[in-house]
């Protein structure tokens, strides 16, 4: 049919039209409501509705009535709507004069709008068939809409309860999982912890065992350690028991002497069948033998606070034993020539009166000749154990002088203004400055501090640190200056000589020049050399008695601080140091000075020291060095003057003198005598003692 095929396209049209733009539920008849409840506006025929009427034909009306009461038979519910409904005629005409319908309709309007008096005819409501068949169209798409709609929700219901059913199991499953995954860090935390306990336990026991193991260790090694130290001990103790063992020994010894040599003495008194004697002197013997008797008896006091004499108080003791023995014998030989000297004369005198005085000149010159042969004989069997009279004479003079040239300047050195210490400062500077600045470099240096130390003692004005400074600042500045110079001379060699012994002869250069211009420098030098070291002298100073053994120490040239004497090594570099600069001043002259005259301490004093040192008897360790460093300075000096007799000497040395110094020495003193002993066997053999290295020639002085 043609009104199927434009059903679609009907219902197309009815949809854009302005009822079909109308909000349809799909409840309406549940509800029991009308479909156009809603619309609100009355369906009315056009006024060319009897127009389209009249073309109609009858037939399609009969069809349309026809088809109306089919429809309304079918559908009784909707032909009752539909009838009690108004349709216009836009619901009647059919879709393809629709739009001219509704565009005649529309002209309609706008001419009754232009003539307003026309009134329209009243609203009829017609119920066409074409309009219940789309009603019934309607309907059944409502209804199939409907039950899509059902079977939709249905299975959306069923897909949402499958989804939930799924997304419940996969939650579910997803708890599990994460109960698991909880349950299985929990025991892997627990594992950890276990294994952080085990490890953490086992690094305990391992620590354990480390520090038992250094327990074990450290008490092995203190155990060691406690055996040493009873060893050490048990040794120190065998140790001091056979030291003291021995010094019990040397000690009964040294009393047995002791004993010995004042029994001796008693024997060098004259007897009272002698004093008529003229021809015997005992005065000589008993000198000797009370010197004696005093040097054995300065060694035993040394036990006396549970101190044992050493070996070379035993060494000592013992020479002054046979020493008083051979006086013993050499006074009881004197008495016997005396006696029989007397006998003879008596028989003489009996027999022959006439030759009475020729046998008295003779006697009287035997008497001459004893004398001279008891002097001569002490002294070829021993040697002397002090310097002699003329040189502690010597000796004495110089320490007075510096002595009184200290207390000179006491006021200057006990000043208490500001101005006089500053003063004070100021010369000494003045004064060691430039001996502190003396090096071995040329002669130039050695020229410029010369000067200053001459302009000083000349009081002249000299510059010192940026100041301007003389001795005639102050009456004692001179007196100041010259002790302080004299010091630091003899400080340079104990400290830098000491340590450098190429600095001896530039120092001694200019303290010769010195000395040749300003003499009393060189007493003050000299006294302060012999205060510091008497071995420059030379002299043994002995132990006077209520002298402590500090002080007694200090005398001999130690340094003794806060009780504690300085070692042996550090005392031999010191005395080695001074001799050495003593040995270079008594050969060095100033070059650069106009006087021709002779050397004002010369090489005649060295050969009088070494002559001195000769005649005494040696002491263990410090001969052999000062005689070691005195000839190594000055041996090519003397060798150039004295030539033969210098060579007698040395040979004198290495035959006599030599085995005395060997006697003395200790297996641990033996480095300075083994020096000694090579020094002069070197020098025989070659005939030749060779210049010191450290000598200044006249290239040092011309630079």
């Amino acid at each position: 049919m043609p009104s199927e095929s434009l059903r679609f396209e009907t219902l197309e049209a009815l949809k854009n039209s302005p009822k079909g733009k109308l909000k349809y539920s799909p409840d309406w008849l549940e509800k029991g409501e009308d479909i156009l409840v809603g619309c609100v506006e009355v369906s009315s025929l056009s006024r060319l509705s009897g127009q389209i009427l009249k073309r109609l034909s009858p037939r399609p009306l009969l069809k349309t009535r026809s088809l109306s009461s089919c429809v309304r038979d079918t559908s009784p519910e909707i032909s009752r709507d539909l009838a009690s409904a108004p349709i216009s005629p836009r619901q009647i005409s059919s879709p393809i004069h629709a739009e001219e319908d509704e565009q005649k309709a529309e002209g309609i309007t706008e001419d009754s709008a232009v003539s307003p008096v026309a009134s329209s005819p009243p609203a009829i409501s017609v119920l066409s068939p074409r309009a219940t068949q789309m009603a019934g169209c309607i309907l059944m798409c409502e209804h199939k809409h409907k039950a899509r709609a059902k079977a939709e929700l249905s299975l959306r219901q069923e897909q949402q309860e499958r989804l939930v059913a799924s997304v419940s199991i996969c939650e579910s499953e997803q708890l599990k999982r994460y109960e698991e995954l909880m349950e299985l860090k929990q025991r892997q935390e627990q594992q950890s912890m276990r294994d952080m306990m085990e490890k953490g336990a086992q690094e305990s026991l391992g620590r354990q065992e480390k520090l038992r193991e250094e327990h074990r260790h450290r008490l092995k090694i203190s155990n060691l350690r406690v055996r040493e130290a009873e060893q050490q001990r048990l040794r120190e103790a065998e140790l001091e028991r056979q030291r003291q063992v021995e010094g019990r020994e040397r000690q009964r010894a040294i009393n047995a002497i002791q004993e010995e040599v004042l029994q001796l003495n008693q024997l060098l008194q004259p007897r009272p069948s002698t004093h008529t004697d003229p021809a015997l002197d005992h005065t000589p013997y008993i000198t000797r033998g009370n010197q004696l008797c005093s040097q054995v008896s300065e060694v035993v006091p040394s036990s006396a606070d549970g101190q044992f004499p050493s070996v070379e108080d035993l060494t000592v003791a013992e020479r002054a034993l046979q020493e008083m023995r051979s006086l013993v014998r050499n006074l009881q030989g004197e008495v016997a020539q005396a006696a029989e000297r007397k006998r003879k004369e008596q028989e003489e005198e009996e027999e022959k009166k006439k030759r009475h005085e020729e046998l008295k000149a003779q006697q009287e010159e035997q008497k001459k000749t004893a004398a001279v042969s008891a002097k001569e004989k002490p002294k070829k069997e021993g040697l002397q154990t002090g310097a002699d009279e003329s040189t502690l004479k010597w000796y004495s003079v110089l320490q007075e002088a510096a002595n009184q040239c200290a207390q000179a300047f006491d006021e200057i050195s006990r000043a208490k203004d500001t101005q006089t210490k500053k003063l004070k400062m100021e010369l000494q500077k003045a004064a060691t400055t430039p001996v502190s600045q003396i090096a071995n470099i040329s002669g130039a240096p050695l020229k410029e501090a010369f000067e200053k130390i001459d302009k000083l003692l000349s009081s002249r004005p000299v510059t010192s640190a940026g100041k301007t400074v003389s001795t005639s600042q102050h009456p004692q500045g001179l007196e100041f200056v010259s002790y302080k110079l004299a010091e630091k001379f003899v400080k340079q060699g104990e400290e830098e000589v000491a340590s450098n012994h190429s600095a001896a002869f530039p120092i001694a250069a200019v303290a010769s020049g010195i000395w040749e211009l300003h003499p009393k420098i060189g007493e003050l030098i000299l006294a302060h050399l012999h205060k510091k070291c008497p071995y420059a002298v030379p002299h043994y100073p002995p132990m006077e008695r209520g002298t402590s053994v500090e002080d007694y120490q200090k005398i001999l040239g130690y340094r003794v601080d806060d009780s504690k004497v300085e070692g042996q090594d550090s005392f031999l570099k010191r005395m080695s140091g001074m001799i050495r600069l003593y040995a270079a001043i008594i050969q060095m002259r100033w070059p650069y000075t106009g006087k021709q005259g002779p050397h004002p301490h010369g090489l005649n004093h060295g050969w009088r020291w070494l002559a001195q040192i000769l005649n005494m008897e040696p002491l263990a360790d410090i001969t052999a060095t000062i005689l070691f460093d005195f000839l190594e300075v000055c041996g090519n000096a003397l060798m150039k003057l004295y030539r033969g007799q210098f060579w007698k000497l040395i040979l004198l040395i290495y035959e006599e003198y030599f085995p005395r110094i060997e006697a003395v020495t200790s297996t641990g003193q033996m480095g300075s005598v083994t020096r000694l002993k090579q020094f002069l066997e070197t020098s025989l053999r070659t005939k030749q003692i060779p210049v010191p290295k450290s000598e200044l020639g006249s290239a040092f002085f011309s630079s």
